[in-house]
Parts: C-alpha cells; sequence; structure tokens
C-alpha cells in the first residue's frame, strides 16, 4: 500500500508518496485537485491519503472518497501536527513529507469528517451566528451616534421596538451626515434582520424532522438554536466512548499541568467550535432561571461566592454537555422539572416531574444528518414531549 501526504492550498497542492516500507516513491506538484486525483487513480497499488484539515477539507475527501484504490483517508488536525507547525525548516515538499510519515506510522491526529448535508447544516448556524453579531454591531452602532449628540434615547430593548424605532426616526439629528449615517444603518438593520428571519426559519424546518434535537428541547432553558448546533456538532453519537469526552470536544474543560505530586488547573481549555460553547453558556444560565435541578446545581458550585459564579456557570454548561449525550444515547427525555409561574407575593416551586422514556433515535436520525420529510414514530413521540413541556409565554424565550 502506499501513503500519500498531502499539502493543500488554494491554487497549488504538493504531493508526496511513500511505499511500504516507508521510502519516498514519488514526489508532485499539482496546480488544481482534477490533476491529482488523475496521478491518484492511476497508481498500481490501494492507497491511503492524509491531509491536514482546512477550508474545503469536505468537498477534497469526498472526491478522494470516489476513486476506486483509495482505501483509506485521514484527514490531520493542524492544531495538533506539532512535527510541521514547530519546524525550523518548514516548506510545502517538507510538509507533504511530514504527512505521509505521520501517515505510514499511524501517528495521525484525526479530525471527523460529517457528510456534505451535516457540513450545510453546521455552515449555516455558523452564519446566523455571524448575522446576529452583525445586528449586535449596528444596534451598538446606532447607540453611538445618539451618544455623540447627547442623546441616550429610550432605555435597553425599548429603542428596538415600534414606539422605539419611530422615535429614532424622528428624531432630530443636527447634520445632514450624521442623518445619513442613520438612515444607512436603519437599512442595513432591516436587511440582516430579514436574513436572519430567513434562515431561522429553514433551520426550524430542518430541526423540527430531527428527533434528537425535539428530544433535547425538552430539558428547560434549551431552545432550537441550542440543540440544532449541539447535534450537527455532535454528528455521530458513537464516536464518543464517553460523556467526558464530549466536554472535551466543545472545550469545556479545564486546562491541565500535572507534573509529579503538582496538578495545576487552569481556565477551560476553549477549543472546538465557540458558537455551540456560547450557546451551551446560554442554556445554562436560562436553565438556572427554569429549572430547580439546574438551579441546584449551579448554587452549589457557586457556594454563595459572588466571584465564583462565572466559574458555577460554565460548570454547569459543561454538566448540561453530558446529560445531553446521554438523552441522545439512550433516546429519554429530560427529568428536569420547571418553576411554576409565581403568584404575587409568593416564592415559585417546582412542577412535578412528567418524564416519558422513548426508544432511542435511530441510527440515521442519531447522526446529525437532517432527515427525511416523513418524521419517524421516535421524532413524533419526542416533538409531542416538547410541545407539552415548553415553558409559559411569560417566559424569556430560551437560548
Amino acid at each position: 500500500m502506499f501513503h500519500v501526504g498531502l499539502d493543500v492550498h488554494l491554487r497549488k497542492i504538493v504531493m508526496c508518496i511513500l511505499d511500504a516500507y516507508g521510502k519516498v516513491y514519488k514526489e508532485a506538484s499539482f496546480s488544481d485537485v482534477k490533476a491529482l486525483l488523475a496521478v491518484l487513480g492511476a497508481l498500481p497499488q490501494e492507497l491511503a491519503v492524509c491531509y491536514e484539515a482546512s477550508c474545503g477539507y469536505g468537498a477534497l475527501y469526498d472526491r478522494l472518497k470516489r476513486l476506486t484504490n483509495v482505501r483509506r483517508i485521514e484527514v490531520a488536525h493542524p492544531g495538533q501536527l506539532r512535527l510541521i507547525f514547530r519546524s525550523k525548516r518548514k516548506n510545502d515538499r517538507v510538509d507533504a513529507r511530514k504527512l505521509a510519515m505521520l501517515l505510514f506510522l499511524d501517528q495521525v491526529p484525526q479530525v471527523h469528517v460529517p457528510v456534505q448535508d451535516v457540513r450545510d447544516w453546521r455552515a449555516a448556524i455558523e452564519f446566523r451566528r455571524a448575522q446576529v453579531d452583525r445586528r449586535t454591531a449596528i444596534k451598538n452602532q446606532l447607540r453611538a451616534l445618539l451618544r455623540t449628540h447627547g442623546e441616550a434615547g429610550p432605555y435597553r430593548k425599548a429603542l428596538w421596538t415600534k414606539s422605539g424605532r419611530a422615535w429614532l426616526e424622528a428624531f432630530e439629528l443636527p447634520t445632514p451626515l450624521a442623518r445619513l449615517q442613520r438612515t444607512v444603518l436603519l437599512s442595513e438593520l432591516d436587511g440582516v434582520g430579514g436574513q436572519i428571519q430567513a434562515l431561522e426559519k429553514e433551520l426550524n424546518a430542518i430541526g423540527r424532522k430531527h428527533a434528537g434535537v425535539c428530544l433535547l428541547r425538552t430539558i428547560p432553558g434549551v431552545g432550537p438554536r441550542t440543540s440544532e448546533a449541539f447535534v450537527a456538532y455532535v454528528d455521530e453519537v458513537k464516536r464518543f466512548g464517553r460523556s467526558k469526552q464530549v466536554g472535551s470536544y466543545f472545550g469545556l474543560v479545564p486546562s491541565q499541568d500535572q507534573s509529579g505530586a503538582s496538578n495545576r488547573l487552569g481556565h477551560i481549555t476553549r477549543q472546538g467550535p465557540a458558537t455551540v460553547r456560547k450557546l451551551l453558556t446560554e442554556a445554562a444560565w436560562q436553565g438556572v432561571q427554569r429549572s430547580p435541578e439546574i438551579r441546584a446545581r449551579f448554587e452549589r458550585i457557586a457556594a454563595k461566592d459572588a466571584g465564583r459564579r462565572k466559574i458555577a456557570l460554565v460548570a454547569t454548561a459543561h454538566w448540561l454537555v453530558r446529560v445531553m449525550f446521554s438523552m441522545l444515547r439512550s433516546g429519554e427525555t429530560s427529568r428536569f422539572t420547571r418553576f411554576e409561574k409565581p403568584e404575587s407575593g409568593k416564592k415559585r416551586k417546582a412542577k412535578e416531574p412528567k418524564t416519558t422514556a422513548v426508544s432511542p433515535p435511530a441510527a440515521s436520525q442519531t447522526a446529525a444528518s437532517p432527515p427525511a420529510a416523513s418524521q419517524t414514530a421516535a421524532s413524533q413521540t419526542a416533538a409531542s414531549q416538547t410541545a407539552a413541556s415548553q415553558p409559559a409565554a411569560s417566559q424569556p424565550a430560551a437560548a
């Protein structure tokens, strides 16, 4: 078997092939993928191919997989290839040779490559997050414009209601340039808002058909955005051996520096998708407000110390990740209870738990690929449980 290392760039691909004894069989460079595939397809032996994950790594994976003589494809994690990025002598030819040697020695730090539908799902989730951040930036610019001219405007969210928007449009700015800036920002705000609504409509349609997304929404505080992001990035539940590995995948575990009797734990690693980590933290805070069990865990970690509230929130998010993973693996709905709406002058009390065990999602549904239009019985059961356990309309929207 030949072991092929590829150093892939936008307009150049460098290839190194090692034979069964680890010796260099052939080295070459190509200006496009078609020429590379033609050479690989004509080789007389079976191939194992390795390259670094970068932009477009999924499309290259699909094209390599179609070659009849390719038996194994390993996509390497670029952040864990110390042999390459810490080298004192680094160029494309050397990098391709090192990748081929790591493949030959079976030492490649691999990344998971989802199918095309899941990659597009993830991309839509990330794009929506970018649009939401853009909308926030526009609102901040409008606030700054008012402050520049000595006006605070309506407090907090009141500026973005219908009456607040009418006030903003009617407010008399002193100069034509300031009025032009307001007009451009408001137009851009309307455009971004429409794009977000269109994206959320499509994402909601996918989530309603997915048994895993409906299952996770039975957790108090976990809304459609958090559940879909978690399912899309976990993808195949079976690729994680334990729930602890999922917390590490999302970067919610503390960094560690241990030697002998010394064991120092630092900040969380922040590895993995930042969008999901942010959504999970927001969902944890919503869960603290909605569920007595989640609040009890948060308060136990915080220990009535205001300086530990952020630590407690991240730890609660990590715990929720493990709970969500276990639910996907078992197919069981949430066991958390919810706070009832308090009457005037009375404290909130918890509702009785309403839990129902459902059959685990099928293998195709446990994976994050969006299902077909016909909904399975398991997804219908999970959807009915979701509708029964959603918070009242007066409560704030979940993350």
